[in-house]
């Protein structure tokens, strides 16, 4: 079966050699087909999001390599890997850029895989573009395409994010807990976009999340990591049977201990 994304014997350690000398990834290899949407869960510390600063290239990994889409990518810095991987963040801020308009911030993405000289200029064809593709979101941001991005809501901000990363069709789509800073009502709204744009993309996806009824609802399969390690893996039939009582429970038949994450058992 080909592989889109391919992490094999994955190890990652921070301030080696000091007394606080962390490994916060250790051996890891993941393999994700085409399409595969993958959910991530873990207590914090667990290494989930250097995993996805790894992939994305935020951060190079000391031993191992990475492949996307039949590609080495070990030593590709992040910048280069941008055309084939999106990204959305925790943090509503984090994925625009403030000041500038919605259209500007459409036009900085599309650059990222459609290079047309440096200009931000946006043609009527382009603007046609946009719209259509805001349309999608449900929201009304399609009538506002002169609108600063600083001025959204953070749920608005975050569906931008979420169909800047994902119009031009990344190889790779990850996702670090992009609902987690929202209110439930925004949440839900984002995690219903998400599995809408995933879908009609056939987006192969690596979502972090601590909410582990999101982590159940969203994907085909689902890892659970500690310490740096995927210690529990459910394909999509072993997914279909899961629950929070069932991951809490294979945690601590694993750990031998209870998952102390609040978070991770409380939402």
């Amino acid at each position: 079966m080909k592989k889109l994304l391919h992490l094999e014997k994955i190890f990652k350690v921070f301030n080696e050699g000091t007394p606080d000398e962390k490994i916060a990834i250790q051996q890891i290899s993941l393999h994700l087909a085409p399409g595969d949407f993958i959910t991530v869960i873990g207590s914090n510390g667990a290494g989930k999001s250097t995993l996805l600063n790894i992939v994305s290239g935020k951060l190079m990994t000391d031993l191992g390599t990475i492949s996307i889409d039949g590609k080495n990518v070990t030593n590709v810095k992040e910048h280069k890997r941008a055309k084939m991987v999106g990204r959305v963040f925790q943090d509503p801020m984090a994925g625009t850029a403030p000041t500038m308009t919605i259209e500007e911030n459409l036009a900085i993405a599309y650059m990222r895989t459609n290079k047309r000289g440096l200009k931000i200029g946006v043609s009527k064809k382009r603007r046609d573009f946009f719209r259509e593709k805001l349309e999608t979101l449900h929201l009304g941001l399609e009538n506002r395409l002169g609108a600063k991005v600083g001025l959204l809501s953070g749920g608005e901000r975050q569906a931008l994010s979420l169909l800047m990363a994902t119009f031009t069709e990344p190889k790779i789509l990850l996702l670090d807990e992009h609902t987690a800073a929202l209110d439930p009502s925004r949440a839900e709204l984002i995690t219903n976009l998400t599995k809408e744009i995933v879908q009609t993309y056939n987006l192969t996806t690596l979502m972090v999340t601590h909410n582990m009824q999101q982590a159940l609802d969203l994907g085909n399969k689902l890892i659970m990591m500690d310490k740096g390690q995927i210690i529990f893996q459910a394909d999509e039939e072993e997914k279909k049977q899961l629950t929070i009582e069932k991951l809490l429970a294979e945690f601590q038949r694993i750990r031998g201990e209870k998952m102390t994450n609040d978070r991770a058992v409380l939402i």
